[in-house]
């Protein structure tokens, strides 16, 4: 198979992989090793805002991915785990699946593993809005 330049140059430097602990650190997963894709995403937070403001939504402070997956697959998690540094938590991807899988040239057989990515990411993200006190209902949290 071919790959982007794109999808080659974020697979071979897979930065943003690894693991997260501590208090402030939360973790998704989506997929299964036997089905040949699985991809996790743990999320740190830190809460925006001035001290004694009105709380905004919680930012990714770190995001670190784990894959067991094809080259493109990989290449995403690690691309979106580097966009999403710095933004409000969101349980969307920093893109719509559809508009990732052209920017990376992902063949359409291989949709269905970026839809593993964006699961990974919502609950990851969920699991944050959760455990930092912003729920669904919450306005101040992204959806």
């Amino acid at each position: 198979m071919t790959y982007s330049e794109l999808t080659r140059r974020y697979f071979d430097r897979a930065d943003g992989s690894g693991v997260l602990a501590g208090a402030r650190a939360v973790r998704g997963e989506a997929g299964s090793r036997a089905q040949g894709t699985w991809v996790q995403f743990d999320l740190a937070w830190r809460q925006a805002g001035a001290p004694g403001a009105v709380p905004a939504p919680p930012e990714i402070e770190t995001a670190r991915f784990l894959a067991f997956a094809c080259p493109h697959t990989i290449a995403v998690a690690s691309w979106v785990v580097e966009r999403s540094v710095g933004r409000a938590v969101s349980r969307s991807l920093v893109e719509p699946v559809q508009a990732i899988a052209r920017r990376f040239d992902v063949p359409v057989a291989k949709l269905g593993r970026l839809l593993i990515v964006e699961d990974a990411w919502a609950r990851a993200a969920a699991a944050l809005i959760a455990a930092a006190g912003t729920g669904p209902g919450d306005s101040r949290c992204e959806t």
